[in-house]
């Protein structure tokens, strides 16, 4: 039997991450073979959904939410941060943890709820990416699910190189995102006042408006990710005593604030782009990707209307194969078993192929789909400030009191926030 090998790029990375830790690298190089997993999980941060809610939220209120971008991006970082840090100290992902350590009934109930999250999140990435390739290419909405589901299967088939090429292909894919959202901007010409005062100063509304702010924090911090980043980091580089679990993690923290920062300006770009172009013309109800991009072309032109298709199209494939990647990581963990990655591919992708089917509206279910998974959100959340607070779990990377405190604020916030939307529903119609 022959002995296994690790792929030549994989090993390069993991030798270069050696010399990092033994600090034979400096600076930036020093940094550059730990970045990845944080810009895997960033797509989740970047998927249609966020589309959705960040137009409908500019178009209707102007810059007015821009606030809740801002708010949601903080609390990823933190998060999403601490989901890192897990894996690093523990060699678990969260998953496995809640299986180890709770009762059976209670890791087979997250799981449940975990698997509707991550269903919910599918069908916000597959209509996205589905529905761009129908108003950029004209391709008729039922064959795009198939597109996207091929398209996105071949990108999860990079796995089998190791883990550096799917980094680095997700990578280029958030960068290819930004680089529109740029050009976006000098097509939109935001007022830049506008953006810095409602980025800082908080506004509430009308029930309107709190839904689509749950819907933002929602579409931006993102359940299944809390899961999958604590799997990316887990055996990414395994450290070999404490002193290097402690480097590991200050070079993950640098990539997550990289990562997210980058996630954050994108989300923000794309609210004040809807404010400027729709909200400031009078084009208040825009509230429709399919809509947005047919004024787009109009108010500024086929340039600025494909450019915005093409980072559609680029979020949607890649959040749809971290989508995938996420829903192995929860099955696994929870529940100790795994599907292959196509029979997963072909199960999530039926929820959209009825949707689109019956002729629903795409945004507005990918609108409803994000308040879905702001709801489901507190539990990995709760779960993750539990483990990462027990010294006994975490060792030398257990969380300071202010951080589980901070974390423990954005749970609540997030429990309240859901609360008054629910009374506001259901009790107040």
């Amino acid at each position: 039997m022959s002995i296994p090998t690790m792929p030549i790029q994989e090993s390069k990375s993991l030798r270069a991450a050696r010399e990092s830790l033994t600090n034979q690298r400096r600076g930036f190089r020093a940094l550059l073979p730990f970045l990845g997993p944080a810009f895997i999980a960033s797509v989740a941060y970047i998927d249609p959904g966020n589309y959705a809610t960040n137009i409908q939220s500019g178009s209707e209120f102007g810059y007015k939410l821009l606030w809740v971008v801002v708010l949601a991006n903080l609390m990823a970082m933190l998060i999403q941060n601490m989901s890192a840090k897990l894996g690093i100290a523990t060699g678990h992902n969260l998953p496995e943890l809640c299986r180890m350590h709770f009762p059976k009934p209670v890791s087979v109930g997250l799981w449940i709820f975990s698997e509707i999250a991550a269903m919910a999140t599918d069908l916000a990435e597959f209509l996205g990416a589905t529905l761009g390739l129908n108003l950029l290419f004209g391709i008729p909405m039922l064959v795009g699910t198939v597109v996207t589901g091929i398209a996105t299967y071949a990108i999860l088939t990079l796995e089998r190189f190791g883990f550096r090429p799917m980094e680095k292909f997700i990578g280029a894919l958030v960068i290819l995102i930004g680089v529109c959202y740029i050009a976006e901007t000098a097509f939109s010409h935001p007022s830049m006042g506008q953006v810095v005062y409602h980025s800082v100063v908080p506004w509430i509304g009308n029930r309107d408006s709190v839904l689509l702010a749950v819907s933002v924090i929602g579409a931006t911090v993102m359940p299944h990710v809390v899961y999958l980043h604590s799997g990316l980091t887990q055996n990414r580089v395994v450290a070999r005593n404490d002193v290097e679990k402690k480097k590991i993690h200050s070079f993950g923290t640098k990539e997550v604030i990289i990562a997210m920062s980058i996630a954050g300006l994108i989300n923000i770009s794309m609210m004040y782009m809807a404010a400027s172009v729709f909200h400031g013309t009078g084009h208040t109800g825009v509230a429709s990707i399919s809509t947005a991009y047919k004024t787009l072309t109009p108010l500024l032109g086929p340039a600025s209307a494909a450019v915005f298709l093409v980072s559609l199209l680029a979020s949607g494939f890649s959040s749809s194969a971290v989508g995938t990647m996420a829903g192995q990581v929860i099955m696994q963990g929870f529940v100790g078993f795994t599907i292959p990655v196509w029979v997963r591919r072909v199960v999530t992708m039926v929820p959209t192929v009825i949707i689109v089917a019956l002729g629903v509206d795409p945004t507005q279910t990918l609108v409803l789909s994000q308040a879905l998974l702001s709801l489901v959100l507190p539990m990995p959340v709760i779960t993750l400030i539990y483990f990462a607070r027990r010294k006994d779990i975490m060792g030398v990377l257990v969380n300071k009191r202010y951080l589980t405190v901070l974390a423990a604020l954005c749970a609540v916030m997030i429990v309240v926030l859901n609360v008054y939307l629910l009374v506001q529903t259901f009790v107040n119609p």
